[in-house]
Parts: C-alpha cells; sequence; structure tokens
C-alpha cells in the first residue's frame, strides 16, 4: 500500500498541483510510512535547494493537504484516503553533500600523488 501511496503521491505533486511556490523538478517522494488501519500515512518529500525554498515548499504542500488526500482516494479508489503528515526528508541533500566531500578528498589525494612524483 505505501509503494502504491507514493506513486500516486508523486504523480499528483508533479501534474495536478499548481502552486507557484513548488519547483516540481527540485521536489520528490522519498518515502511513505502506512499505519496498520490506513488512517495516516507520514510522507517524506526532498526538496533541493535553500531553507527558505525548503520552508516555502513545505508550507505550500500543507495548504494543498486536502486536496492530495482526495486525488489520493481517487487514486487508489477508497472511501477513506488516510490522513497525510508531510515531513521534511534531507537524505538525498545530505547524501549530496557527503559525495562532494569525498570527491573533494579524492581530488585532494591525487594532487598530493602527483607533487610526489
Amino acid at each position: 500500500m505505501a509503494v502504491e501511496i507514493k506513486r500516486i503521491l508523486s504523480t499528483i505533486i508533479q501534474e495536478d498541483i499548481k502552486d507557484p511556490r513548488i519547483d516540481f523538478t527540485s521536489v520528490s517522494v522519498t518515502r511513505v510510512d502506512v499505519a496498520q488501519d490506513i488512517s495516516h500515512a507520514r510522507v517524506y518529500i526532498s526538496i533541493l535547494g535553500s531553507e527558505q525554498k525548503q520552508t516555502e515548499t513545505m508550507q505550500a504542500l500543507q495548504n494543498a493537504r486536502g486536496y492530495i488526500r482526495s486525488g489520493l482516494a481517487q487514486g487508489i479508489q477508497i472511501r477513506h484516503a488516510p490522513e497525510l503528515d508531510f515531513r521534511l526528508d534531507k537524505s538525498i541533500e545530505h547524501g549530496l553533500k557527503i559525495s562532494s566531500l569525498l570527491e573533494g578528498l579524492k581530488e585532494n589525494k591525487e594532487d598530493k600523488e602527483q607533487d610526489n612524483e
């Protein structure tokens, strides 16, 4: 159920929401945790960009929660869609930062090896 909800939410956010505060190229649904009784779903959203952009995008998603929930109910064809709780997921941003640090260390090591030759 969580995988299906994730797929539908991603489609709704990318294609249906027309809020200018949401940059669809930098927003992705990374994970969905659904309660056993399907009454609640915690949706983890990754937003690449500044702190201000992340805050604005999360606010826009909170404001559109009712619309997103009704679209979800239609998409999975159930009478009562779960309550959505959007959470900011910084794991992709954190991964990119670590990757760039590792790349910098690699370049630094290569520079030192060239200097020693």
